[in-house]
């Protein structure tokens, strides 16, 4: 059994910290970006997305970060409050710097795409003194995602928060949300992640995101490997998911597990990651066992990639028993 310590008497389940940007989904699908003429809107970003999907389970949550003071700033202020996660630690940045745009292709189910601008933008630019020990202080789980740490002086923020999180017995979720193209190199990259996974309790990333955090050790793609390289440090669960084959966990006593990814009609493969995150830390914070916080993450999963947005979509906790009650009887 994993040994995680929620604190009972902390105001917020989560909070999050790090990217707030906007997704543009393609509304014309099966056909390229090049073929794309109209885009739906929706608030987004990994870190976002989780705590998004944690709220909407019932969880109290809040959020740490910074959006544009434009329209596109105040669109994703709004949407947080009437989705119910706590803006009070969002800053209004003005400095001038925008809002990050996610375009994304939808050419099959299989073959979906991302076009991100992240130039100049207002996520990036959260400083350390917008950093809250007492806010951090009062929340069991602090979430934090790998893109938070692609800049200064976002990056010495996230660490920061780290450092109040482990002072104060706040468990870190470390949801690795690699993307490449906001990174100078791969070795910077593969440095600071594997700085901030040294202060986390879960970690959870694709087989392909561990890949990159190991390309300086000598052994590459063994799961139970790269398990045990972070229950040297602080972690109790580490996931590794491997797509249509599913998810393992792997637990600090030895135990390990394998979740499957439910069928489903797909409409895109983006935001399944997020989802299964947002459920799986549900069941964490309800102590249930690894293998049915992993069951609930998955279905959630399922439900958000067969519809259009990432955000919108993250479902209840009724509409995910339901689906396992659908699940089941057609087995």
């Amino acid at each position: 059994m994993y040994n995680l310590d929620f604190k009972a008497d902390r105001s917020f389940d989560l909070i999050g910290i790090g990217r707030l940007c906007i997704d543009l989904n393609a509304d014309q699908i099966n056909r390229p970006m090049e073929e794309t003429y109209s885009f739906t809107k929706y608030v987004g970003g990994s870190p976002i997305n989780i705590a998004i999907g944690s709220a909407r389970l019932g969880l109290k949550t809040g959020f740490i970060g910074k959006v544009s003071n434009d329209q596109m700033g105040r669109f994703i202020a709004k949407y947080l409050q009437d989705s119910n996660i706590d803006t009070s630690e969002i800053s209004i940045d003005q400095t001038g710097a925008v809002t990050g745009l996610t375009f994304t292709e939808i050419k099959s189910p299989e073959e979906c795409s991302i076009l991100m601008y992240r130039n100049n933008v207002a996520d990036l630019k959260l400083a350390t003194t917008e950093v809250s020990e007492d806010y951090i202080k009062n929340t069991k789980v602090l979430l934090v995602s790998g893109t938070a740490l692609a800049a200064s002086p976002s990056r010495e923020a996230v660490f920061l928060a780290l450092d109040y999180a482990r002072k104060h017995g706040v468990v870190v979720v470390f949801d690795l949300d690699y993307r490449p193209y906001t990174w100078t190199s791969a070795q910077e990259t593969a440095i600071y992640y594997n700085l901030a996974a040294e202060k986390s309790d879960v970690i959870i990333g694709t087989r392909e995101e561990f890949d990159m955090m190991e390309q300086f050790e000598s052994y590459h793609k063994d799961d139970l490997r790269t398990a045990q390289k972070w229950f040297g440090y602080h972690a109790e669960i580490v996931v590794i998911k491997h797509g249509a084959n599913g998810s393992f966990a792997y637990a600090k006593d030895g135990s390990s597990y394998q979740g499957i990814a439910f069928k489903t009609k797909v409409l895109k493969t983006f935001g399944a990651g997020d989802s299964y995150a947002s459920a799986f830390i549900y069941g964490l914070l309800n102590n249930w066992d690894i293998p049915r916080a992993m069951e609930y993450g998955s279905a959630s999963a399922a439900i958000v990639i067969s519809k259009h947005s990432s955000s919108d979509a993250m479902p209840t906790v009724g509409e995910i028993d339901n689906f396992l009650k659908e699940a089941v009887a057609l087995k």
